[in-house]
């Protein structure tokens, strides 16, 4: 692959690096830098509806499930019928219903309530679950805490028997709650490898070197569009060419285009990031 148009137009976006594979060849890659962890911001949010996939698939939890059976003791003193009515499938899609998004990156280290899950479901429930649209990392914040209460170990302990091991990702750091917990909206740490590695794993349906790992229903489910208000899946991005995409702050991308068997991912400090997509459609996918 050809990436010199590529690397020119990006020249100034801050872009790390990018990697490109195909069939399951590295076909394209290019580094500003050495690898090294970074934080990925909102993949984490991918990595969490991967471990809630693990979670179904093991009957710890069902995403039909209402949220205050799933979280009964730190519901408010008094439960809307919109709360009541929430699903932990909602926690995935961004129709929660909450009217603005909340433990985010600049409002968490303000909070003095340490019980985020309490925090979380004190916030209005302004809609009905399921019809409105709304970025918000409260949904998989909550959707990692009851993997983790099921699973009675950190995400970390969870995934990596399970995800992380296989795909030889070694314990990578990952930002908590002040309780301590995985906070399953962001914070999470990989290398540009280790990101791509997330990419192909997808990409094969939940397979890896032969293992089926999670099952290729959760993997279609939870990559399909939800609802026809935004391009979103269960915490991942749908794109052009029928792609999805784990896709953080500042430019962490993990785009799978299963038509074309490829998988193109990016690190990047980068504050333009619709530009830097424009690239990647235009001067790599166009190339698949």
């Amino acid at each position: 692959m050809e990436l010199g148009k590529f690397i020119e137009r990006i020249n100034t976006l801050g872009v790390l690096g990018v990697k490109v594979s195909q069939h399951d060849e590295v076909i394209g890659m290019w580094h500003s830098e050495g690898e090294c962890r970074r934080n990925v911001y909102s993949v984490t949010k991918s990595v969490t509806s991967c471990a809630v996939g693990f979670a179904v698939q093991e009957g710890l939890i069902s995403l039909d499930e209402k949220l205050t059976d799933a979280f009964p003791d730190e519901l408010p003193e008094k439960v809307s019928d919109h709360l009541k009515k929430a699903v932990v499938r909602d926690l995935l899609t961004m129709h929660l219903g909450q009217k603005e998004g909340s433990l985010m990156g600049v409002q968490r280290p303000l909070y003095e309530e340490d019980n985020w899950v309490k925090l979380s479901l004190a916030i209005p429930f302004v809609y009905e679950p399921g019809t409105h649209f709304v970025y918000n990392n409260v949904g998989p914040y909550l959707a990692g805490m009851l993997v983790q209460r099921r699973a009675g170990c950190d995400l970390i302990s969870y995934l990596t028997p399970r995800l992380f091991s296989h795909l030889g990702i070694k314990r990578p750091t990952w930002e908590t709650d002040p309780l301590g917990n995985s906070f399953g909206a962001g914070g999470l740490f990989l290398t540009l490898s280790e990101l791509h590695k997330l990419g192909l794993f997808y990409l094969n349906k939940g397979m890896w070197n032969g293992k089926q790992l999670l099952s290729r229903e959760w993997i279609e489910e939870s990559t399909k569009q939800y609802a026809p208000d935004a391009p979103y899946a269960y915490l991942f991005w749908r794109g052009k060419y029928n792609s999805f995409r784990a896709d953080g702050k500042y430019g962490q991308f993990s785009i799978v285009l299963p038509d074309h068997d490829a998988v193109v991912s990016v690190v990047a400090e980068c504050r333009k990031t619709e530009e830097l997509m424009a690239a990647i459609y235009e001067e790599i996918c166009t190339q698949l």
